[in-house]
């Protein structure tokens, strides 16, 4: 998958300035396992804001993730 860019513009003072920051695709796998490493758990996954379930063929998701009770 070739990497995404963002391009960024903002007009502020009368001056539009632009910048570009690049991303790549997470699987929401790999999204899982960075939190397990992190101590933290996956209490919930939907594919979007108002609570649509996650499936195989969901372009989309919103991961909670919980830090143990009495993590920094």
């Amino acid at each position: 998958m070739p990497p995404l860019v963002s391009h960024h513009y903002r007009i502020a003072d009368g001056r539009a300035d632009t910048f570009r920051s690049p991303h790549r695709y997470v699987w929401p796998a790999e999204l899982d396992l960075m939190a397990r490493l992190a101590g933290m758990s996956r209490s919930e996954r939907w594919e979007d804001w108002d609570g649509t379930p996650f499936t195989a063929s969901s372009r989309t998701h919103v991961s909670v993730r919980r830090k143990p009770p009495g993590a920094s």
